[in-house]
């Protein structure tokens, strides 16, 4: 029988997984720093597992954060969407981040110093975005 997921322990997951993957760290390492398999990281990040207290608190200091940070843009629990979840207008800015693509064009981006560079750049992405025929990816 397949168990559905817990909102929270997905949510916790993805932040665990953004923030692995922003830092640099291979599940394997962060597996390694908290004595566990890549196997059980990736459990973790799929909500899969859930993540006890220690081991969260374990994995915030691993990855140089606060444990808060694992549930910031969480819906309060008396908000109206069942569980945790991001606020709408940044679901897929988390989304985004969480690949590798989106990790690597975030950190490319943030290291050009030119303001006008990386407004002229946004305008391109953006022209490029709005050439492409709707529904199409780019992908072959």
């Amino acid at each position: 029988m397949n168990k559905a997921r817990n909102p929270i322990d997905l949510y916790v997951g993805g932040r665990v997984r953004m923030r692995r993957m922003l830092v640099g760290l291979s599940q394997e390492k962060l597996g390694d720093a908290l004595g566990v398999t890549f196997q059980q990281i990736q459990k973790y990040e799929k909500g899969a597992n859930r993540i006890g207290a220690s081991r969260l608190h374990q994995i915030a200091q691993v990855l140089g954060v606060p444990v808060s940070f694992f549930y910031d843009g969480a819906a309060p629990a008396g908000d109206a969407a069942p569980g945790f979840a991001e606020a709408p207008a940044l679901d897929h800015v988390a989304d985004f981040l969480a690949t590798s693509e989106g990790l690597h064009l975030n950190k490319a981006f943030v290291r050009i110093q030119d303001a006008g560079v990386r407004r002229k750049l946004v305008a391109l992405v953006e022209a490029v975005a709005n050439a492409q025929p709707a529904g199409k990816d780019g992908e072959d």
